[in-house]
C-alpha cells in the first residue's frame, strides 16, 4: 500500500480528465429529454471499468435505466466486495444561480477546499465519489495488491428511487453476490475530522394537487367566491406542523425510534459549530422540532418539507387571475421503524382532510425507501475506521446523517449484506443544489483510503 501516494501524484491529473469528461455528461434520470445522455454516461462507466483492469463489464438491462456492472474475482475463497454507486444525477435547475454552467466542469479554490474543488453537477453526487473507487481498484489491480474480490454496480436511477433495482436484483441476485457492500454517496463532518456514516433515514416523496374550478378565473368578477387552489394548498401546508415544528400527521411518530439519553449524549460529542453553520448558509439562526438540537434535527429525526410549490400566473407582470390548479412536491425523510408505504398512506389521508369542501386533492407518490442503521462493532465498520485512521492520522467518529439511500435497505434483504457508508464529501458541497463541487483532496484522499478499507476487511474477514 505504500506504492499508493506515488500512484496518486504520477496519475493525478489523469485522474481528474477523467472525471471531468464524466461530469460532463448530462445524465439527469429525472428528465426523459435526457434519456440518451443517461445511456452515454453508462457507456462511460463501463469504459472507465475496463480500463481500471475489471473485468467482465456489461451494461445490464432492467426496466428503467441500465446497471453497470464490472468485477475482479481473484479468488472464490476469499471475502467480495460489492461498490454500489450510481451515474445519474440531480436535475440542475435553478440555472440562473450556477455561477458556471452545470455541465462544464471548473476547478475553483474556496475557503474548505484551498487545493481546488471541481464545480459541476454530480462532483459529489456521486460521480466523483463512485469515480474514487474505480481508481482505487485500478491502483490495486495494476500494483498487484488486490487482497479481495470485487464487484462493481453502478446504477442508472439512484435519484428518482431505484424503482426498478429490487426486480432486477431478484433476478440477477448471484451475480452480484457478495460478503460485504462499500458505498460513497456520503460525507464527513469535515477535512479535519473524519467520520463514518452509521444512519440513513428513509423517503417518502409524494406530488400534491390542488384543483379548484374547471378553469382559470378572473380574480375581479370571481375573486371572493370562488374557491382559490393557491390559498388553499398553502393553508393546508401550514397546517402540517405546529407551534413547536412537530408534524401534525396523526399516526406519524407511533413507530420512531426513540434514542436513549445515553445514545444522544454520545452523538453530542460529535463536532459541531452551530456559528459557523449559520454562517455557512447566511442564516439569522437555525429551525426545527422543538426539544432537539440542530444534529439532533438532521440525524435522527423525521421530517416534512416542501420541496417545490407552483400554480397559477409566474410570468413576467400581472396577470389578475385564480388558478384552476395548484401543486407542491413534498418530501417525508423518516427514521428507524417507520415503513415508508404506511408515511405515504397516513400522509394521503391526512391532505386529503384538511382541504375545504371547495377544492378537490390529488396526492400522487412517487417513491420512498427504508431508513437503514449499521452496527459500529462489525467488521466492515472496524476496516473502514482503520483505513481512515491510517490516512486521515485520527480515529473517525461515528454519525448518522440525514439523507436517504432507498437502495440500502434493500441491499441487506436481498443480499443479507451490510453496508459501510464510507464518503468523503462534505456538507457544504451542495449536492442537490447550483453550484455542486467536490474537492480535489477530497477526491485524491477517498483514491488513498480505500485500499487500506480492502486490506484491513480482508485481514479482518480471515
Amino acid at each position: 500500500m505504500k506504492d499508493i501516494h506515488n500512484y496518486i501524484s504520477t496519475n493525478k491529473d489523469r485522474f481528474i480528465n477523467e472525471l471531468i469528461d464524466l461530469l460532463k455528461i448530462p445524465s439527469i434520470s429525472a428528465d426523459k429529454a435526457y434519456s440518451q445522455d443517461v445511456l452515454e454516461a453508462a457507456k462511460a462507466v463501463k469504459k472507465s471499468l475496463d480500463e481500471a483492469g475489471c473485468e467482465n463489464t456489461e451494461i445490464c438491462e432492467t426496466n428503467g435505466y441500465p446497471v453497470v456492472y464490472g468485477d475482479k474475482i481473484i479468488d472464490p475463497n476469499l471475502p467480495t466486495v460489492l461498490v454500489y454507486g450510481h451515474y445519474d444525477v440531480q436535475p440542475p435547475d435553478p440555472m440562473n444561480l450556477w455561477d458556471s454552467p452545470p455541465f462544464e466542469p471548473v476547478i475553483k479554490k474556496t475557503e474548505l477546499h484551498p487545493d481546488g474543488a471541481i464545480f459541476a453537477r454530480g462532483a459529489c453526487d456521486d460521480k466523483g465519489q463512485f469515480f474514487m473507487h474505480v481508481k482505487a481498484v485500478e491502483f490495486m489491480i495494476k500494483n498487484n495488491t488486490l487482497p479481495c474480490n470485487v464487484k462493481f454496480m453502478i446504477e442508472g436511477e439512484e435519484e428518482v428511487g431505484s424503482d426498478n433495482l429490487e426486480d432486477f436484483l431478484k433476478e440477477n441476485g448471484e451475480k452480484f453476490k457478495n460478503d460485504i457492500i462499500l458505498i460513497s454517496d456520503t460525507g464527513m463532518i469535515s477535512n479535519d475530522t473524519p467520520s463514518i456514516t452509521t444512519g440513513l433515514r428513509g423517503l417518502s416523496y409524494v406530488e400534491v394537487e390542488v384543483t379548484g374550478a374547471n378553469r382559470d378565473l378572473h380574480s375581479g368578477i370571481y375573486g371572493g367566491a370562488a374557491p382559490n387552489p393557491i390559498n388553499a394548498l398553502a393553508k393546508m401546508i401550514a397546517a402540517l406542523h405546529d407551534e413547536n415544528n412537530h408534524i401534525t400527521i396523526p399516526g406519524f411518530y407511533d413507530k420512531v425510534e426513540i434514542i436513549s439519553d445515553e445514545e444522544r449524549a454520545e452523538m453530542a460529542k460529535a463536532p459541531f459549530d452551530l456559528e459557523a453553520y449559520k454562517k455557512s448558509l447566511d442564516i439569522g439562526d437555525v429551525h426545527g422540532e422543538k426539544g432537539y438540537s440542530t444534529g439532533e434535527r438532521f440525524g435522527i429525526r423525521p421530517t416534512l418539507d416542501v420541496n417545490g410549490i407552483w400554480g397559477g400566473y409566474t410570468g413576467e407582470g400581472a396577470k389578475t387571475v385564480i388558478a384552476s390548479k395548484a401543486y407542491a412536491k413534498i418530501s417525508m425523510r423518516l427514521v428507524p421503524n417507520q415503513d415508508w408505504h404506511e408515511i405515504t398512506n397516513l400522509f394521503t389521508k391526512h391532505f386529503k382532510s384538511l382541504a375545504p369542501k371547495s377544492v378537490k386533492v390529488k396526492v400522487t407518490p412517487h417513491h420512498g425507501g427504508q431508513a437503514y442503521v449499521t452496527p459500529i462493532d462489525s467488521i466492515g465498520y472496524q476496516a473502514a475506521s482503520k483505513a481512515m485512521e491510517t490516512t486521515f492520522g485520527k480515529t473517525p467518529v461515528p454519525q448518522r446523517t440525514g439523507g436517504s439511500i432507498p437502495i440500502v435497505a434493500l441491499f441487506e434483504n436481498v443480499f443479507d449484506s451490510k453496508t459501510i457508508l464510507l464518503g468523503f464529501g462534505l456538507d457544504s458541497d451542495a449536492i442537490h443544489s447550483p453550484n455542486e463541487h467536490f474537492g480535489v483532496w477530497n477526491f485524491l484522499k477517498g483514491i488513498e483510503t480505500i485500499p487500506y478499507f480492502y486490506k484491513y476487511y480482508t485481514e479482518m474477514k480471515a
